[in-house]
Parts: C-alpha cells; sequence; structure tokens
C-alpha cells in the first residue's frame, strides 16, 4: 500500500511541478511545434494534426525519465547490498526530503537553489545532447518525434533531478522506473496543454499565487517524507 501512494504522490509532483515544466519546457515545445514538417500538418487542422507529434514527444519524454528512474533505482539497490540497508535507506530517503523541500521553495519562487543544479546540469549534460536532438529537426515522422523527446527527456531540470533523488531510496530497479514513470505521467497534462493553448496557460501558470500553492503542496508531500523517514 506504501509503495502504491508513493506513485500516486509522485504523480501530483509531477503534476503540481507542471507550473515549472511550462516555464521550463514552454519555449521547447513551442520550438518542437514550430519544427515540425510543415507538409505533414498541411491536410489537417494544425491543433489536431500537432497533436499526435506532441504524444510522440511526451512518450519519448516519459521514456528517459522511467529509464532514469531504472537505473538510479539500480544504484539505490546496489548500494543497500554494499552497506547496512536500514542506515542507507533511512540516509536517502532524508536526502530525497530534503531535495523535495528545496523544490518546493524554488517552484514557489522563494529559494533558487536548484537552478544552480539546473545551470550545472546544462554544462555538463545538456551541452552534449542538444546536438544529437537537432538531428531529427525538422520533424517529419513520429519516430523523430519520439526520438527528440527522448533526448528532451534528459534536458536538466531540478524537478526532474529532485524525484531521481526520490528514485535512488526506493532500493529498487523497478519501483524507481515505475516512480519515474509516475511522475513524467503527471506532468503530461501541462506540457499537451502547453503545445496547444501556450498564451493562455502560460499566463496562468506565471501568477505568483498559483506556484506558491504549488510550492506549498509540493513542500507538504515533503514534509511527510521527513516523518516517514524518521518514523
Amino acid at each position: 500500500m506504501e509503495i502504491e501512494v508513493s506513485y500516486i504522490a509522485a504523480f501530483l509532483v509531477g503534476l503540481l511541478g507542471g507550473v515549472h515544466c511550462v516555464g521550463m519546457c514552454g519555449g521547447i515545445v513551442g520550438a518542437l511545434c514550430l519544427g515540425l514538417n510543415q507538409d505533414s500538418l498541411a491536410a489537417q487542422n494544425k491543433t489536431r494534426s500537432s497533436l499526435p507529434y506532441l504524444l510522440s514527444y511526451n512518450a519519448g519524454r516519459i521514456f528517459s525519465y522511467t529509464l532514469a528512474g531504472i537505473l538510479m533505482g539500480g544504484i539505490g539497490w546496489l548500494g543497500s547490498h554494499l552497506f547496512d540497508i536500514y542506515a542507507l535507506q533511512k540516509i536517502l530517503e532524508i536526502i530525497a526530503a530534503i531535495f523535495m523541500l528545496a523544490l518546493g521553495l524554488y517552484i514557489a519562487g522563494w529559494w533558487k537553489i536548484l537552478a544552480s543544479i539546473e545551470k550545472l546540469g546544462g554544462k555538463v549534460v545538456w551541452k552534449r545532447l542538444e546536438p544529437l536532438g537537432r538531428r531529427f529537426m525538422p520533424v517529419k515522422t513520429y519516430r523523430h518525434a519520439f526520438s527528440l523527446g527522448l533526448v528532451w527527456g534528459w534536458l536538466p531540470c531540478g524537478l526532474v533531478y529532485s524525484v531521481i533523488i526520490w528514485t535512488i531510496s526506493t532500493q529498487s530497479p523497478l519501483e524507481g522506473g515505475l516512480l519515474m514513470l509516475s511522475f513524467g505521467l503527471g506532468t503530461l497534462p501541462n506540457l499537451l496543454l502547453m503545445g496547444v493553448f501556450a498564451a493562455s496557460l502560460n499566463q496562468f501558470i506565471q501568477q505568483s499565487w498559483v506556484r506558491q500553492v504549488a510550492g506549498l503542496m509540493i513542500m507538504a508531500f515533503a514534509v511527510v517524507m521527513f516523518y516517514r523517514s524518521f518514523g
């Protein structure tokens, strides 16, 4: 039962973290839509015909998240077999809770520490992956869109990094993968809407009270995680 609750919590973190997704990835979604081969959209209404491509982008992105969860859950599993399993689990749970608290503060706009982590990731990871993504532009097929989404999934993001830390504490490749899958599915509604209703959604998300409410709810998850780790 506790595992199922974690999946629901990860989904809600992805959903609430959408206020960050829209700000961070909104420009990317717009660029992806503009990068579509116009011949593939000519026969239908542009909004309707772009939706399958958006789904393909996001399927690739969520697949990358799930793969990262499997890998990091595997690292947690390996660590649990090398060290004291109980002590290691508690340490990882506390670290995950700290990152979740920092995430809530970041989304609410009260503390920008994760922005520094994103910048570091941009220099180390995205600098090498971004040229790979260019190979699939302009997008001509759903396979191109999915491949571009695979690359997009490794975009440096404090929201994603926070949940990845959480997956290590699962100490299981399967549970880590499912946790990231749940999180990825939670981010899906906002990013799909961003591709279709970019202007109106972005205007709503940028309101400070929306970001603060989302940040507070994520911080509430962090408090629950702290409680469980010390319980």
